[in-house]
C-alpha cells in the first residue's frame, strides 16, 4: 500500500507540471532559463573544461562576462549528464528537451524525499511521510518553479535542499558519520546549483544554537554539525563561484561562530564529564566558565585586530541586507527592488501558494512543541525562518512551500490518527484517550478533512494550469467570444534579429530581455538579467531616460546598433517598458547624480521630473511637466509612441516628435516588440542642442554640456 501511495504521489507531481507542454509545446519559460539553456548547450558542445573557462563576449558589451566563474554549474552539469546518458542508450533527445522536462522529474523525486523527511521528524511514523509526500506533490508554491519549461536553478535545488535537511536530521538522530557524509554531499550538490545554500548554512547553525539554549546538547549534535560544517565548507569551496567566500564572506560568519561556540561547549561538557561529582564545586565551575569566556573574548579580539591589520572588512551583499531589512533595497538598491519577485509577499500570496497549509502549519507547530524532539525543533525553526524570508521576498515562497508541507503533514497526520482511533474505538466502547466519542463526530471530521484535501488538489491543479503554465515568451489572452489568442511577438522579434541583422550587431534593451536576445537571437547584448554591474545598467537606463542629444552620446559610446523596446499599449499588456520606465529613472538616478561623467557629459537624473503634479507618470503633451516639453520626449517615449508605416501612434491624439537618431526597423504583428536601428553619425541641429541646455531644476535629466 505504501508503494502504491508513493507511486500515485509521484505521478500526481508529474502530470500537472506537464500542462504547459500540452498547451504551448515544448518551450522554455521566463528569462533566466534561457541563459541556463544557452550555457547547457555550450557545455554539451565544448566540454566541461572549456565551459569552466568560458568568457562570453556576446553579453555585457563591451565588458563581457566570465561565465565559468560567475555561475552555479550544477544545473548545467546535471542536464548535460542526462543528455549524454540518454543519447548513449540510443534515446535521441535534444538539449532543449532535457531542459524542459528536468524540473518536473526532480519535483517528482522531491515527493520521495518528503516521505523520508516526514518519517524522520515523526520518529519513524509512515503516516506523516505519506501525507507529506502527497502535500508536496502539488503544492502551488513549489509548482511555480518546477513546471515543464521552468529551467531554473530552483528546479533541482529544492530537491537538494530537502535531501540536505533529511540527511542532517538523520545524522542528528543517529550520530552516524555515514549520514553526516551524505548530508555534506547533498549540501555540496545544493551549493553547485543555487545561491540559496547560504540560507542552509545559516539555518543549521541557528538550529544548533537553539538546541544549546534549550539544554539539548548531545554528542550526536556535535558530530553532526562539526562534520557538516567542516566537510560541507570544504566541498562548497570547490565551486569556483564560491571559493574562499565560504570562509571569508560575512554571510557565513554565523556558521563559523556557531562552530567555535559548539567546540567550546563540547570541551566544557567533556571536562565536566571527567571530573568526579565530588570535585564539581560552584567555585570550580565558575572559574571554568570564566576561563572559557576570556578565551573566547581573546580569540574574537585577535580576529578583530587581524582584520584591521589586513584591511579585511566582511560586508553583507545587497540581497542579504534586503532580506534582513525589507526597506533596504528600495532605499539603496533600486535595481534589486525593481524585480517583481523581490517584492514583499502579500497575505493573499500565502493562501494562493499554500492553500490549506496556512491552517495546517499552526496545527503542526503545536504538535511539535507539545512533544519536542531534536527533529521537531529543527522543523519549527525551519518553517518559522522560511515564513519570515518568504514574507520579505515573495520568491522565497518556493523554499517555504515544501517545508510547510512537512510541518502541515505532522499536524494533519496527528489529527487523522486521533479521529480514526476514535472511530475504531466506538466498537469497543471507548477511544484510546478514555473518552467516549460518538461515531458521527469522528466520521464528520474525517469527511471534512477529505473535502479539504480534495479542494487542495483542485486548487493546486487550477493554479498550475491558469497561473504557472504560461511561458512569458508566449502570451495568451481571451477574445470577446471566449476564444484563445496567442501572442508570439517575442519569438517573432528574436527571429527577425537573428536573420536580418549582422552577426556582430549590438542590441540594447532593458535588462529583462538580455538573456533571451543572447540565446534566441544570438546577438550581442549590452546588459542582461545577471545584473552584476549596476553602473553599466544605469548607463543603459540613462540612455532610455534621456533626450536624444544626450542619448546619442551614450549609444555611440556603447556601439549600439539596434534598440529593442516592449510596448503593451495596443494589447493592454501591463508589464511593458512604459511601466518599467519609473525603475529606469530610479536606477539611473542612483548612479548619475551629477558626480559621474559618462560619454563626455555629466548627467543628473531626477525621477520626479517624469511625474505629473499628481505624482503619476505622464507622457501625453497636455499633462507633461516642463522637461517633457523641453526635451521633445525621452528616447523610450519616442520608441513607444512613434507610429509605424504611416499609421498613427497608439495613444491617438498625442503629437509625437519624430525620432532623429532612430529609424524603425521592425515591429511585430501585435506591436508588442519594436526594434529600431540607430542612425550613425547623426548631427543634431544647434537649435536642438540649445533646447537641452539649462533645463530647470526638477527636470528628469539635466546636462552639463
Amino acid at each position: 500500500l505504501r508503494f502504491i501511495i508513493l507511486s500515485l504521489c509521484y505521478i500526481l507531481a508529474l502530470l500537472p507540471r506537464l500542462i504547459a507542454v500540452a498547451r504551448y509545446e515544448s518551450v522554455i519559460h521566463e528569462f533566466d532559463p534561457y541563459f541556463n539553456y544557452r550555457s547547457t548547450q555550450y557545455l554539451v558542445d565544448e566540454g566541461f573544461s572549456n565551459f569552466r573557462n568560458w568568457f562570453d563576449e556576446r553579453s555585457w558589451y563591451p565588458l563581457g562576462r566570465i561565465v565559468g566563474g560567475t555561475i552555479y554549474p550544477g544545473l548545467m552539469a546535471v542536464s548535460a549528464t542526462f543528455f549524454w546518458v540518454l543519447n548513449a542508450i540510443n534515446l535521441n533527445v535534444k538539449v532543449v528537451d532535457v531542459c524542459v522536462y528536468l524540473s518536473p522529474v526532480f519535483a517528482a523525486n522531491t515527493t520521495l524525499v518528503a516521505y523520508y523527511l516526514g518519517k524522520e521528524v515523526s520518529g519513524g511514523g509512515r503516516g506523516v511521510g505519506l501525507v507529506a509526500s502527497f502535500l508536496v506533490s502539488v503544492v502551488p508554491g513549489y509548482v511555480q518553479r518546477s513546471v515543464a519549461g521552468s529551467y531554473d536553478n530552483e528546479g533541482i535545488a529544492i530537491f537538494a535542499l530537502m535531501l540536505t535537511f533529511y540527511w542532517f536530521i538523520r545524522s542528528v538522530n543517529t550520530g552516524s558519520l555515514s549520514h553526516c557524509a551524505a548530508s555534506c554531499l547533498s549540501y555540496a550538490g545544493l551549493v553547485s546549483t543555487w545561491g540559496g545554500h547560504i540560507y542552509v548554512m545559516n539555518l543549521i547553525p541557528l538550529y544548533v544554537l537553539v538546541l544549546l539554549l534549550a539544554g539539548r546538547y548531545s554528542e550526536r549534535l556535535w558530530i553532526a554539525f562539526s562534520t557538516f560544517y567542516v566537510i560541507g565548507t570544504l566541498l562548497s569551496m570547490q565551486i569556483t563561484f564560491v571559493g574562499f567566500l565560504a570562509v571569508s564572506a560575512a554571510e557565513y560568519i554565523l556558521a563559523m561562530a556557531t562552530f567555535v561556540i559548539l567546540q567550546a561547549y563540547a570541551a566544557s561538557w567533556f571536562v565536566k564529564q571527567h571530573i568526579p561529582a565530588s570535585h564539581q564545586t560552584p567555585e570550580l565551575l565558575t572559574s571554568a566558565k570564566r576561563i572559557l569566556a576570556l578565551s573566547a573574548g581573546a580569540i574574537a579580539f585577535s580576529i578583530f585586530l587581524l582584520s584591521i591589520a589586513t584591511g579585511y572588512r566582511p560586508l553583507w551583499t545587497g540581497r542579504f541586507w534586503a532580506l534582513l531589512d525589507p526597506t533596504y533595497a528600495a532605499r539603496v538598491l533600486p535595481l534589486i527592488a525593481s524585480v517583481s519577485e523581490h517584492q514583499p509577499a502579500a497575505w493573499t500570496s500565502f493562501f494562493f501558494d499554500l492553500h490549506i497549509l496556512v491552517f495546517l502549519i499552526p496545527a503542526g507547530m503545536y504538535r511539535c512543541l507539545q512533544s519536542p524532539t531534536d527533529a521537531n525543533i529543527f522543523l519549527v525553526v525551519l518553517v518559522m525562518s522560511s515564513v519570515y524570508f518568504a514574507s520579505v521576498m515573495v520568491r522565497l515562497i518556493v523554499v517555504l512551500a515544501p517545508c510547510a508541507c512537512i510541518l502541515g503533514a505532522v499536524g494533519l497526520s496527528h489529527s487523522l490518527r486521533v479521529y480514526t482511533a476514535q472511530l475504531r474505538g466506538v466498537g469497543g466502547g471507548k477511544a484510546p484517550s478514555g473518552d467516549f466519542q460518538p461515531m458521527g463526530g469522528a466520521a464528520l471530521m474525517l469527511i471534512v478533512f477529505a473535502g479539504m484535501l480534495a479542494l487542495y488538489v483542485f486548487h493546486s491543479v487550477w493554479v498550475t494550469s491558469e497561473a504557472y503554465s504560461s511561458p512569458s515568451i508566449v502570451l495568451a489572452a481571451k477574445s470577446a467570444d471566449g476564444s484563445s489568442i496567442i501572442f508570439d511577438d517575442y519569438r517573432e522579434a528574436y527571429s527577425w534579429l537573428r536573420h536580418n541583422t549582422p552577426p556582430d550587431a549590438k542590441v540594447m534593451s532593458w535588462w529583462d530581455y538580455g538573456y533571451q536576445v543572447s540565446a534566441i537571437a544570438n546577438r550581442t547584448t549590452i546588459i542582461d538579467n545577471n545584473t552584476w554591474n549596476n553602473t553599466h545598467i544605469a548607463t543603459v537606463a540613462l540612455a532610455f531616460a534621456s533626450a536624444e542629444a544626450q542619448a546619442i552620446k551614450v549609444l555611440e559610446m556603447l556601439s549600439v546598433d539596434y534598440v529593442m523596446v516592449v510596448f503593451g499599449g495596443l494589447t493592454g499588456m501591463a508589464s511593458d517598458d512604459m511601466n518599467k520606465f519609473r525603475w529606469m529613472a530610479r536606477v539611473a538616478e542612483g548612479v548619475f547624480d551629477g558626480n559621474k561623467t559618462v560619454a563626455g557629459i555629466r548627467p543628473i537624473v531626477y525621477e520626479q521630473g517624469f511625474e505629473s503634479k499628481h505624482g503619476d507618470m505622464r507622457c501625453a503633451t497636455p499633462h507633461a511637466p516642463l522637461c517633457f516639453v523641453a526635451a521633445d520626449r525621452s528616447l523610450t517615449l519616442r520608441c513607444l509612441g512613434q507610429g509605424v508605416g504611416g499609421r498613427e501612434p497608439v495613444a491617438g491624439g498625442e503629437s509625437v516628435v519624430q525620432a532623429v537618431v532612430l529609424e524603425e526597423a521592425y515591429t511585430t504583428e501585435r506591436w508588442l516588440v519594436r526594434i529600431y536601428k540607430v542612425k550613425k553619425d547623426v548631427g543634431l541641429q544647434p537649435l536642438c542642442l540649445e533646447r537641452f541646455r539649462g533645463l530647470e531644476k526638477g527636470c528628469r535629466v539635466a546636462l552639463d554640456v
